[in-house]
């Protein structure tokens, strides 16, 4: 207190707060470094909440430290006693104490108890002494003793009372007796080895028995406590006649070793006292006297035999030795005296007993490795090996024990701790002895881990794809994105959001952020979007937030929402015209519709049929090639001229649909044609100048058309040539005119590629009408001139 004081007053002096500070730190810790164990004393019997002692200002802590630090009092053994109030810093007895209940079997009584701080931790160990007061008087074991004497006795003969018993202790204990006035007797105390006052009566003047057969005398026994404190007996002589011969014991005292736990009616020692008179005066009777009430619930005298067997549970805890005095008295009433003293030996009876003081029942998963979690005491009240302890943890846990001292251990984490893992956990901690059979006890210990947001959300896929059939309804839902947290609570309570990409347009789905659902905001046009992706995030609600991404693919399905479109002949002429020579065979190619439809899969699969003909049974129609031929030789009874409808159907479900109208003249020569057609030509169309302006201008856009389409294939063959990895197939710009159903040389295909296919389409061109002179019909396999743009037009008029 002193040297707090001075280093206190050195920092006011210096006038630095900072420096007050440290050196109350510094003085705290060498005061607590080097502090002894607290020592305090109280009355007993006080009342409730009496004050012991200002532990704060003995101590040195500022009463702010007290709670701060949550300070706490706890008592040795199992009841708490004492009460610390952290706002004052007083020390109280929770209870009145009585020392004769608390130690009865102790001259002195001292109550243990430890003050708790934490943070730091932090123990002082400390004792109240619990002073006695004069609070009982002296109790003979019985009002009355009854002594029987002979007359024979001679002067100074020595006679042994009950001694009084006074719970009190010190100088409230026992301290004198007083015998009433008498001619006969005199009172004589003395106090023996083990501390125990006792009292005699000593014969002055020989008795007789006829001038007096019995005496009564009162013994007084008073205590030393101010004020003093008495108890009285009656003690009757009853003068005997002459027994010359008292029992006499073989032994003045009997010591004997017994082990706490020895069963009931165990024989403890046989004592045997012998007198030589004969009859009745040589019977002996064995009585105890001059023994406590506790060794009178213990053990018991056969008066017969003298045996001396156990009636009680001995304790060693409770009382190391039991003296005891036996009284051996004949016929004559004559009696003798001796002393058994009974030892108790400890034997391993007690298992250790675990008392936890402080338990955090919840910390972070991460917490850091030698974290505090409890606090707890061993106390084993066997004495040497037997009470020795050790503590151990059952089971593989990342918890490891410390001891601190006085018995004290710490649980402290080992490792870092997982919630996801293991939550929970219950800590069985085994307290054992060192005894020859060794006891145990054990203490189970609950500690939960909360969750700190360590895990990110996991998608159950990196991609996931949904599919949905175009001309869809708005809002329709199409599947559920699913994300979990291995963490628990907010932590691992999941949103989600569409993770927005700049430059990009508004994407066509939305995502619920509580349940991950998808949604088509918009109908979807396949023919537009075949597919598309967006990314997702998930993340929970942590703090800071931990987020996790994967990747939708939306698979846009087709619907059969387009007709097929025809690309020749084109839909804009009302019908196209086409030559076949009289001498063309069966299977003779005439030529071929080509049609494409804007849908995919089964709804773009294209079938040709004839759906009406001049003459049905002439020509035939390719089911999936749409080539137009001869489907017999042509006769001379056929018309000249023929008209077709050829129908093209998808497969889709329903179907749609296009036809292609074909005007097909059946010609001798293509000269003999002309000019017929030429000559019927101002007959069927009455506006020739029109019509003539009209041919001519489809003959230029033919021409341009052709030289275009010749141009393009001989840039995509020279390229093919150039590539190494890609060879696309080439085709000659004529064909040979071949009976096998072959095109003639005048028919020309162009090659179109549609994007995003590996398949290829073929347009397949009006041929180049030749011009002959007239009667001269060209023969197979010749070269054939260009004819007029205008028979062309002709041509189609007079199919119609």
């Amino acid at each position: 207190g002193w040297l707090f004081g001075r280093l206190m007053a050195c920092g006011r002096r210096s006038g630095d707060s900072k420096r007050q500070v440290i050196l109350f730190i510094l003085c705290f810790c060498v005061c607590q470094s080097g502090a002894e164990t607290l020592h305090y004393s109280l009355p007993e019997e006080m009342e409730r909440d009496s004050f012991i002692a200002n532990i704060a200002k003995d101590l040195g802590v500022p009463l702010s430290q007290l709670a701060a630090r949550k300070a706490r009092v706890v008592s040795e053994g199992n009841e708490q006693l004492f009460r610390l109030n952290q706002n004052t810093g007083v020390l109280t007895a929770k209870e009145s104490l009585d020392r004769e209940e608390i130690c009865p079997q102790s001259d002195t009584c001292k109550l243990v108890f430890t003050i708790f701080f934490e943070n730091p931790l932090q123990l002082i160990r400390g004792e109240v002494e619990v002073r006695d007061i004069n609070d009982n008087s002296p109790v003979f074991p019985e009002k009355e003793m009854v002594l029987k004497i002979l007359e024979t006795a001679s002067p100074g003969s020595r006679f042994p009372l009950e001694s009084a018993q006074d719970k009190d202790v010190g100088i409230n204990g026992l301290q004198n007796y007083s015998l009433g006035p008498n001619p006969h007797f005199s009172l004589a105390t003395g106090t023996g080895k083990d501390g125990v006052k006792y009292v005699e009566l000593v014969l002055q003047r020989q008795l007789d028995r006829e001038e007096q057969g019995e005496l009564n005398l009162l013994l007084t026994a008073t205590d030393g406590g101010s004020p003093p404190r008495s108890g009285t007996a009656q003690v009757r002589i009853v003068v005997v006649d002459a027994n010359d011969n008292i029992p006499a014991f073989d032994r003045e005292v009997y010591e004997v070793h017994l082990a706490e736990n020895s069963p009931l009616e165990q024989l403890v020692v046989r004592v045997a006292a012998a007198d030589p008179d004969e009859g009745s005066n040589g019977k002996v009777h064995y009585t105890f006297t001059q023994t406590s009430e506790r060794s009178r619930q213990l053990f018991k005298l056969n008066p017969t035999t003298g045996e001396i067997r156990v009636t009680g549970n001995l304790d060693f805890e409770e009382a190391k030795t039991h003296k005891m005095v036996v009284k051996a008295t004949d016929g004559g009433e004559l009696s003798a005296h001796c002393k058994v003293q009974v030892e108790v030996l400890d034997v391993n009876d007690n298992a250790p007993e675990i008392a936890l003081t402080s338990l955090t029942a919840s910390i972070p998963e991460d917490a850091p490795p030698r974290t505090v979690v409890a606090l707890f005491s061993v106390r084993d009240r066997d004495s040497g090996d037997n009470g020795r302890t050790e503590c151990s943890i059952d089971g593989d846990l990342p918890f490891s024990l410390t001891p601190t001292f006085d018995n004290y251990y710490e649980l402290r984490t080992n490792t870092a701790l997982d919630r996801e893992t293991t939550a929970e956990y219950n800590i069985t901690v085994t307290a054992m002895d060192w005894g020859r059979t060794r006891l145990s006890s054990q203490k189970s210990i609950f500690v939960q881990i909360s969750d700190v947001n360590d895990n990110p959300p996991e998608f159950t896929q990196e991609v996931y794809t949904m599919s949905v059939t175009e001309n869809n309804s708005p809002m329709l839902r199409i599947g559920s994105m699913k994300a979990t947290d291995a963490d628990a609570g907010k932590n691992a309570h999941v949103n989600y959001a569409l993770v927005r990409q700049e430059g990009k347009e508004q994407p066509e789905v939305s995502v619920n952020a509580e349940n991950g659902d998808i949604y088509i905001l918009r109908p979807l046009d396949y023919e537009k979007v075949p597919a598309f992706e967006v990314t997702v995030r998930a993340a929970d609600g942590g703090s800071p937030p931990l987020s996790a991404q994967a990747v939708l693919r939306v698979v846009v399905r087709d619907e059969n929402d387009n007709a097929p479109v025809l690309l020749h002949p084109p839909p804009d002429n009302s019908a196209a015209g086409e030559l076949v020579p009289r001498w063309a065979p069966s299977g003779y190619l005439v030529t071929k519709v080509v049609a494409v439809d804007a849908d995919a899969g089964q709804n773009a699969w294209l079938s040709y049929e004839l759906a009406k003909a001049t003459e049905p049974g002439l020509f035939r129609v390719g089911l999936h090639s749409g080539e137009v031929r001869t489907a017999r030789a042509v006769t001379e009874r056929d018309a000249p001229r023929q008209r077709l409808i050829v129908l093209v159907r998808d497969r889709g479900q329903p179907s749609r649909s296009a036809t292609a109208t074909l005007a097909v003249a059946l010609v001798d020569g293509f000269s003999e044609a002309h000019l017929r057609v030429s000559e019927e030509a101002p007959v069927v169309d009455p506006d020739g100048p029109l019509t003539l302006y009209l041919i001519a201008s489809l003959a230029c856009v033919s021409a341009l058309f052709l030289a275009t389409a010749v141009a393009a294939v001989v840039v995509k063959v020279r390229q093919a040539r150039q590539r190494e990895t890609e060879t696309l197939p080439t085709f000659p710009t004529t064909a040979t005119e071949s009976n096998a159903g072959s095109l003639p040389r005048s028919y020309i295909y162009d090659v179109c590629f549609a994007a995003g296919t590996v398949n290829s389409e073929f347009r397949f061109l009006r041929p180049l009408f030749p011009c002959f002179p007239a009667g001269l019909p060209p023969g197979p396999g010749e070269q054939r001139s260009s004819l007029c743009s205008q028979d062309v037009a002709n041509l189609g008029d007079e199919g119609d």
